[in-house]
């Protein structure tokens, strides 16, 4: 087991965000995250890479307790996590931008230079690689933040709505991205709101709901589950064939 999070809650003053949710990942996986807006599923996320720690609960990540964990402890064990809204360093190329990432495993410059060159063959970003980061849309923004965080050359990658924003020719364009990182051996955990991203991409899937985990297990089981369609999926899952919400 890779990651292990056990019975986790989170308190902001009187708001319970997350009640008693727990998870468990195994190697290889591809877990999905998903929920309405608010139901807790982010702030479970934010636990699980060390951005908060939890008021209640465990959290173990490759035999190591990581519950209280910063964020900078997380990487160096090998957790990797993208942001909603891609931090780039604007005036810095998209090289040097994946570079900052390869510095935690490769002090030398030389050894992170190459280390970047890898990841940016792999997400298809060396062409432009002596651009600078300002220079991007948002496909762009959105594949350089994955890049940054795979030259950390994490165990486990957490992506977090890295596909929102995008047209659907991109989606689909992310979703083979996604898949060659799994192919690399990064095991994944995603949150996202595009259901044709959890349908077509996740072994297992957990769904939110003010704070706790109404549903697990295989997408095409959760998504006909009807505590899921109350709650987040709406009838238009029925009209939609489970590919849209």
């Amino acid at each position: 087991m890779l990651l292990k999070a056990e019975n986790v809650s989170m308190q902001f003053g009187g708001f319970r965000a997350v009640s008693g949710a727990s998870l468990e990942i195994n190697q290889g996986e591809i877990i999905g995250l998903i929920g309405p807006n608010g139901a807790g599923k982010s702030t479970f996320f934010n636990c699980l890479v060390g951005d908060l720690r939890p008021t209640e609960g465990r959290v173990w990540f490759d035999g190591h307790d990581v519950t209280q964990a910063s964020p900078e402890e997380h990487a160096k064990l090998g957790i990797g996590r993208t942001f909603q809204l891609p931090a780039t360093f604007e005036d810095l190329s998209i090289l040097d931008n994946v570079m900052v990432g390869a510095f935690l495993r490769h002090p030398r410059v030389s050894d992170a230079l190459e280390a970047a060159h890898r990841v940016l063959e792999l997400t298809g970003l060396s062409e432009i690689a002596q651009q600078k980061a300002k220079t991007l849309g948002t496909p762009g923004r959105k594949r350089l933040e994955i890049a940054r965080v795979l030259a950390t050359e994490p165990k486990l990658m957490l992506l977090d709505e890295a596909l929102a924003g995008l047209t659907p020719v991109e989606v689909r364009r992310a979703i083979e991205l996604v898949r060659k990182i799994h192919q690399s051996g990064v095991t994944l955990v995603i949150v996202e709101h595009i259901m044709e991203v959890i349908l077509t991409l996740t072994d297992r899937v957990l769904v939110f709901n003010q704070g706790k985990v109404i549903a697990s297990g295989k997408p095409s089981d959760v998504v006909n589950d009807p505590a899921v369609v109350e709650a987040y999926l709406g009838r238009s899952l029925s009209r939609q064939k489970g590919l849209a919400a």
